[in-house]
């Protein structure tokens, strides 16, 4: 064992043959702060995509852009209720006593195009929705009014305007629909079907390759050998990233061999914009993850000052992302929550979602001074209870809806003192 100041080195005398990577196996570059691996990874050359998606796919995707009306809602004045259009002026000496007359010239329905105007005395029945013709400004509602005939009588006047939404009203053409970074709902969707919308532009969704990796797994649905279990991280962290909004490829399981494991993360570079990568992170001497990746690209973090999530790898290959997540389910995905999610909602364009909440301790929790940990909690109303089963247990990932960090500086959280949860997913 020896280091050279930033290294420490193990070397295994039963593997002196083999190539240098894999005869000496780097175990952890220097520890670096939470802060300073986010910083890291905001220095990634990989920046939000755009793309004109069709509307009917368009829901819950974010806009790469603002979005303005090209059309006038209504493009046309049209009638609010069923009645008689008319001109105001014929009508504005009606009254009980004196009742106006007008002839009733024609009918118009919605979806017509009439292609006549009215003259003084006419009218036309209309029904609601319906364009206006040429001449007429008011429509009075049929109950309002008696019909004889091809007249109708009208014993109060009518203004302009009464009965019509103007072209326009309701949205000009060229106004702010939409603001860039909008993530659109049903309302949204529904307003810009409105003004006509095929395609809208959103951020492209980061296409992320997911491996697990180590020889005692196997797929759900295989046969369990003794001394085998199944794999948890590869289906927890495909779903975590298209809940958030990406797309992810699961690749599958390598094995604790260096070509199996160097093929899957080439191809996991070659066909996405991320790598994403659970176990063989610890720095022993069957976690080769830091070697290829050192091989391939570079290692920019091997190591963060956090409990649990302590052995991850960040590197970058061909300018793409690469993470090595710890093995246990609690750590993986903790520290998948806390480096990864927030890069996929950046190219997302989903920086400002954020989802924490505060809640008080059921029961008071001890920490080891000088190590910043993060503790899964599950909620349970006002209250977020601990989970200190550790981040081996399957459950303590499963049971939990959340984590709380304990700062370094503190030992000891006190029943009832509140806290801020970050959720998972």
């Amino acid at each position: 064992m020896w280091g050279d100041g930033k290294r420490l080195y193990l070397r295994n005398p039963f593997i002196e043959g083999l190539p240098p990577l894999f005869g000496d196996v780097m175990a952890f570059l220097k520890v670096v702060a939470l802060e300073k691996a986010l910083e890291v990874i905001d220095s990634f050359p990989l920046k939000p995509a755009v793309e004109d998606v069709p509307l009917e796919e368009s829901l819950g995707r974010v806009l790469a852009g603002n979005v303005l009306s090209p059309v006038d809602v209504p493009p046309f004045d049209r009638a609010t209720v069923d009645g008689y259009a008319l001109r105001a002026e014929d009508t504005f000496m009606a009254s009980e006593s004196e009742p106006v007359k007008l002839k009733v010239i024609d009918e118009v329905n919605a979806g017509d195009t009439p292609d006549f105007e009215l003259n003084p005395g006419e009218s036309v029945y209309i029904s609601t929705g319906a364009p206006l013709p040429k001449g007429a400004d008011a429509v009075i509602q049929f109950e309002d009014v008696e019909r004889e005939g091809n007249e109708v009588i009208l014993s109060k006047p009518a203004y302009p305007g009464l009965g019509v939404m103007k072209a326009g009203t309701d949205i000009p053409k060229g106004e702010l629909l939409l603001r860039g970074g909008t993530r659109l709902g049903f309302k949204e969707t529904a307003l810009l079907s409105a003004v006509g919308f095929s395609e809208v532009p959103v951020f492209r969704k980061p296409r992320v390759a997911v491996i697990s990796t180590g020889s005692e797994l196997v797929l759900p649905g295989e046969e369990l050998k003794p001394g085998r279990i199944y794999d948890i991280n590869g289906r927890a962290i495909t779903d975590a990233i298209r809940e958030i909004g990406g797309e992810a490829l699961f690749l599958g399981i390598a094995r604790d061999d260096r070509e199996s494991l160097k093929a899957l993360i080439e191809r996991g570079v070659e066909c996405c914009d991320i790598v994403v990568l659970s176990g063989g992170a610890s720095g022993g001497i069957r976690d080769l993850t830091s070697s290829i990746i050192k091989e391939l690209g570079e290692v920019k973090v091997h190591g963060i000052a956090i409990q649990p999530g302590k052995p991850t790898i960040i590197g970058l290959i061909n300018g793409k992302p690469v993470f090595g997540l710890p093995g246990y389910p609690t750590s993986c995905l903790t520290n998948f929550t806390l480096l990864v999610a927030p890069l996929l909602r950046r190219l997302l364009g989903r920086e400002s979602e954020t989802r924490n909440v505060r809640k008080k301790l059921t029961h008071k929790v001890f920490s080891v001074k000088g190590r910043r940990q993060f503790l899964p909690v599950r909620i349970e109303g006002a209250k977020a209870v601990p989970i200190l089963k550790g981040s081996g247990a399957v459950t303590s990932f499963i049971d939990a809806d959340g984590f709380i960090e304990i700062p370094e500086n503190v030992e000891i959280l006190e029943a009832g003192e509140e806290v801020e949860v970050t959720f998972f997913g």
